[in-house]
């Protein structure tokens, strides 16, 4: 039996990222984001969406930069204080014990030890209501190469990314499909009638 509620986000697990901002001050920040995800493959683009009350805001629109660094098990506790704690008070790339790697082609502060970080150039700003929607074309992805196999294919999973869902953190798990397996004919084993 299932009951109604009053409409509400209900879209979750969501990707629980870490997007790194720089202020016109050139002081670098990091915040947590949960609204975010792709809009278009071709140009690559993204958004994220952003209450005004937060610190990175005016960074984001001053700016029109940020970068999204996709967080791990290992980044939990930082992907929480990243969201819990104001950018005002602190440096929060010092306070979690983050690495700075400089982006390549928006000048914005990076996480080193995300596994993989997108730097992002903004096309848009909305108002929403509660938060401002900046969409953004990706400018350059970069991807730990401890994650890609001897052929080359790159493997998230390995990197042990985490989602937050209702108030608590979870990483993904084990696999369950992959794309097209519902329609994917069996391969005939040799030798076997």
């Amino acid at each position: 039996m299932k009951e109604t509620w009053k409409p509400g986000n209900m879209l979750y697990p969501i990707p629980a990222v870490l997007v790194s901002t720089r202020g016109l001050d050139g002081k670098d920040n990091l915040f947590t984001v949960g609204w975010t995800g792709t809009i278009n493959t071709n140009p690559p683009m993204v958004y994220i969406s952003v209450r005004k009350t937060r610190y990175s805001y005016q960074a984001l629109h001053d700016t029109g930069v940020f970068a999204i660094n996709l967080t791990t098990f290992d980044l939990t506790w930082a992907t929480d204080y990243c969201g819990v704690v104001s950018g005002r008070d602190q440096d929060k790339f010092e306070r979690c014990h983050l690495t700075k790697e400089e982006g390549e082609i928006v000048p914005v502060s990076m996480v080193g030890e995300s596994p993989v970080n997108i730097e992002c150039r903004v096309t848009e700003e909305k108002e929403l209501g509660s938060h401002v929607m900046f969409m953004a074309e990706v400018v350059a992805v970069h991807v730990d190469t401890a994650y890609k196999d001897e052929k080359g294919a790159f493997h998230l999973d390995q990197a042990d990314p985490i989602v937050y869902s209702h108030g608590t953190y979870y990483d993904l798990g084990k696999p369950c499909g992959s794309f097209g397996y519902s329609v994917r004919k069996k391969k005939k084993k040799i030798g076997k009638k």
